[in-house]
């Protein structure tokens, strides 16, 4: 049975159906059976046709004819204009271009397509070795988070007796206040009713003195009236208020007295909400520099602001420095890029992400380890990064658009939830690219308000777009009114939801509001090659400029 099995697997069918072949066509390269062999030829009519066994089959290239020039085949492909050609086509319309053979061209495209199935095969081997244990993933999993779940309902029992234990509390500190407060008001009421019927009688003897007319009874009389004045007239017993506070998902406090009971959740807060508000919302007429740190890497690309006073960096090479204010290196991170990261970003809870090109992947560090966030689908490689405040990944990716133009660059950018792509920002309203192809990546940033910001500089634009990923508006440099083109390298985002980018061709910042207005540009700080872009946590502007490794830090808000 295993023999017959394997032959059957290896039995070669017509390619018009799935009988067993039979026959060969040398002209056409196709495999038939011996009902299909006048279907073949009927079809092909203006075609000649050399049918012969298949075991005398002589396998060659089928070169497609040439659309210019009837009963030609296009041996060759023409570099520049990217097409296949006939010979009559390089002597003619593309003479003087240069012309590669094609039979070259697709013998490497089956070297590609053999090494991708090879990897193809690979994989298969390990998703098939990873499904053997699913199932026993699965049951772990659903036991584990089912022990979650009633760990849950204990939690939430023990929490719900937490709170009646405070209200019960709550309730005895009350009745025992009010019981305190009503006896000593009760003991007050008895002391002045007692004191009221001592004055009656107290009253009713001095009126017989007043009707008296003995003399030894008149000079008996002894004054009270100091004893009486002693009584107190009213009893100061205060009453306490109810106090609570309630902050929605952050704090429940009550109190009473001298009794407060207080309930608190905390989490984890972004880096970036811990920017202070700027106090007053206004351009300085010549933004200031703070300091030049002089990080010494060679060709300086993109920066990350950490809290105030350090930054992370990296160069054109494979490591990562983190560098303070004063220029001290406080770590180093090698990353075992073959060339470079493409981007650096940091999560919420502060941890360093990075893009590695050859890889296809989005990395992050974590207790000093390389873990990989997201590996991207094959032709795909990832450029810019933002880690934005609800916790997801924006990512610019790119691919080639030909093999034969390098150069030439498709551009997107996906939103990430974990591992799973949940946006994909391609195409705009009427369907056309929103971001140019060409040579150069695109950075990207999240605004306050949620909007995506990205620069292209191969469109010399700066674009935005809201969470959809609808473009709200582009922006081109001109109301700057620069000497040279508009070249956007990176874009930051401020607290005050102003975006600033930097423009490479003119050495200077460009300043918008969130709705695309020009506010002004940054061009008096000794700015050359300006490229990356972060904004601490006090509001000031860390700026890397590409060939001095200079990082200049710059007041720009009064």
């Amino acid at each position: 049975m295993a023999t017959s099995s394997v032959w059957a697997q290896d039995v070669i069918t017509c390619d018009l159906c799935d009988n067993p072949t039979q026959q060969f066509c040398n002209s056409c390269q196709v495999s038939l059976c011996g009902g299909c062999i006048n279907k073949h030829v009927e079809s092909l009519k203006s075609e000649t046709h050399d049918i012969v066994p298949f075991k005398d089959r002589r396998e060659r290239l089928v070169f497609s004819s040439c659309a210019s020039h009837p009963n030609q085949k296009c041996e060759g492909h023409c570099q520049k204009c990217d097409v296949p050609v006939c010979f009559r086509c390089v002597t003619g319309d593309h003479i003087g271009h240069t012309v590669k053979d094609m039979t070259k061209i697709v013998q490497q495209l089956k070297e590609e397509i053999k090494k991708e199935t090879e990897e193809i095969d690979t994989f298969i081997s390990r998703f098939a070795k990873s499904g053997e244990n699913i199932d026993e993933k699965i049951s772990k999993m659903t036991k584990t988070f089912n022990a979650m779940e009633k760990e849950g309902e204990n939690l939430r029992k023990t929490w719900h007796e937490e709170v009646d234990s405070i209200f019960d509390t709550l309730q005895s500190t009350m009745r025992k206040m009010k019981d305190r407060r009503l006896t000593a008001l009760k003991a007050h009421q008895s002391r002045l009713q007692d004191s009221v019927s001592k004055l009656q009688r107290v009253a009713k003897e001095k009126k017989k003195y007043l009707k008296s007319n003995k003399v030894s009874d008149v000079r008996s009389y002894k004054s009270e009236l100091k004893e009486l004045k002693d009584i107190p007239k009213d009893v100061d017993v205060k009453i306490p208020s109810l106090n609570s506070n309630t902050v929605q998902g952050r704090e429940l406090s009550i109190e009473l007295g001298e009794y407060k009971a207080t309930l608190t959740q905390t989490s984890l807060s972004s880096l970036t909400d811990e920017v202070s508000i700027l106090p007053v919302r206004k351009l300085l007429a010549k933004a200031k520099i703070i300091a030049i740190i002089p990080s010494e890497i060679k060709s300086l690309g993109p920066i990350i602001c950490i809290g105030t006073n350090e930054a992370w960096a990296r160069g054109l090479d494979k490591f990562i420095r983190r560098i303070d204010i004063h220029g001290s290196l406080k770590d180093k991170i090698d990353t075992k890029c073959k060339s470079y990261p493409y981007d650096i970003s940091v999560t919420r809870q502060g941890e360093l992400i990075y893009s590695d090109y050859n890889r296809r992947t989005v990395n992050i560090i974590r207790q000093g380890k390389i873990e990989t966030l997201i590996t991207l689908p094959r032709g795909w490689h990832p450029d810019g990064l933002c880690c934005t405040r609800s916790g997801d990944l924006l990512v610019s990716m790119f691919t080639q658009v030909s093999m034969f133009t390098k150069d030439k660059r498709h551009f997107k950018i996906v939103r990430y939830q974990g591992q799973t792509a949940t946006q994909e920002i391609d195409k705009d309203d009427r369907g056309q690219n929103i971001f140019k192809d060409g040579e150069y990546g695109v950075s990207v940033k999240e605004n306050n308000n949620g909007d995506i910001c990205a620069s292209d500089m191969d469109a010399e634009t700066v674009i935005v777009m809201d969470k959809t990923g609808r473009v709200r508006f582009r922006y081109d440099g001109t109301p700057a009114r620069r000497n040279n083109p508009f070249r956007p390298m990176d874009i930051a985002t401020d607290p005050l939801s102003q975006i600033i980018t930097s423009d490479v061709n003119n050495d200077c910042l460009h300043i918008l509001d969130q709705n695309g207005e020009f506010l002004g540009c940054v061009d008096n700080c000794g700015l050359v090659n300006p490229v990356g872009l972060s904004v601490d946590t006090k509001g000031s502007l860390w700026v890397g400029c590409f060939d001095s490794g200079e990082i200049k830090v710059i007041q720009y808000m009064e």
